[in-house]
């Protein structure tokens, strides 16, 4: 286990755009993080990787993990491929945190969370946007009753399109609008509603030609009977929010998802006589995973929750799938 003042020595599996542009600059400047090696299937990409992070360049995912001096590993590979690397990153001995969507399937969630835990390694699902503080201000305005009773919630997730070769058109390697923006508004459902929730019903719109949804919505009830409606795409106007509607008022929270570090948020409260907007205080999500992630490995939070939390979302992910039918987005 690495020391509680080392950094924590990382290696990561690909190269791809979310690696580059946010996770890998974030683990960066986070103290208790070094990105010690990059890997990729080509020889120029990791190296050019690799010297803007001050790493070491590493041809091939299996070179990387069998090196000695990397604890952990980062895998931000195409959804499909997540299943199969992280098996062997912890058969390899690594902690593995894991970009969203972690799997294509809740059985291999299941294996996943399983492996990890009979291997003492943590296992954990990229959703940085859980750790940014704008969330837990809204669950202390819920829980000081500022809108009453929470009756409904919904949260939306879309953007416009992609551009033809994003391997989100490609169904071979777990694309579509569900794996890769549904599972926002699922994971936000979940962690606002808590306990059991579940799927009342869903529609997942196709797109004929690559062979991918394109877009949906979902229906989903939690455990006290409160209910969520999701909806999500990547034919759409930018939309990343979520509104929680109470007996006495509602919360708004625009740019839920993805908000930069330099980002201000700012929460509507609506009541039946008023509009309050409350600016908040910046914060880096990208850079506080990466800490909670060194963290969990240190030994200093106990890594079954964020297991338990990744299964209970590929199940949700599933029962979405099984309630708007067969189709585009089906896992083999």
């Amino acid at each position: 286990m690495t020391g509680r003042t080392t950094p924590l020595p990382v290696g990561v599996l690909g190269c791809g755009g979310i690696a580059m542009r946010r996770m890998l600059p974030a683990m960066a400047r986070t103290p208790g993080v070094r990105v010690t090696a990059i890997a990729s299937r080509d020889r120029d990409r990791a190296a050019s990787a690799a010297d803007r992070f001050d790493a070491d360049p590493v041809q091939g995912y299996e070179r990387l993990l069998e090196r000695e001096d990397i604890t952990a590993v980062y895998i931000p590979l195409p959804p499909a491929l997540h299943a199969p690397w992280a098996a062997r990153a912890l058969k390899a001995g690594k902690h593995v945190l894991v970009e969203k969507p972690m799997v294509t399937g809740a059985g291999q969630a299941r294996d996943l969370a399983g492996l990890a835990e009979e291997g003492g390694l943590v296992l954990m699902e990229s959703f940085m946007f859980l750790h940014h503080s704008q969330h837990a201000a809204v669950t202390e305005l819920l829980e000081r009753g500022e809108i009453g009773e929470l009756r409904q919630m919904s949260a939306e997730f879309g953007f416009p399109p992609l551009p033809a070769q994003d391997i989100r058109h490609r169904p071979e390697l777990g694309g579509g609008a569900l794996l890769d923006a549904g599972v926002y508004t699922l994971r936000v459902t979940q962690h606002l509603l808590g306990g059991t929730v579940s799927v009342v019903g869903a529609a997942l719109t196709a797109d004929a030609s690559t062979g991918v949804d394109v877009g949906g919505a979902a229906l989903l009830r939690g455990g006290d009977g409160v209910g969520s409606h999701v909806s999500f795409g990547f034919r759409h106007s930018y939309r990343s929010a979520y509104i929680l509607w109470g007996s006495a008022g509602r919360i708004v929270l625009d740019r839920a998802f993805t908000p930069p570090p330099e980002h201000r948020p700012v929460l509507r409260i609506e009541r039946q006589d008023r509009v309050e907007e409350l600016t908040l205080a910046a914060d880096d999500q990208f850079a506080n995973i990466a800490a909670r992630f060194a963290d969990l490995v240190r030994g200093r939070a106990d890594p079954a929750a964020e297991r338990a939390a990744a299964v209970r979302q590929a199940e949700l992910v599933d029962a979405v799938r099984a309630a708007a039918g067969p189709g585009p987005g089906s896992p083999p």
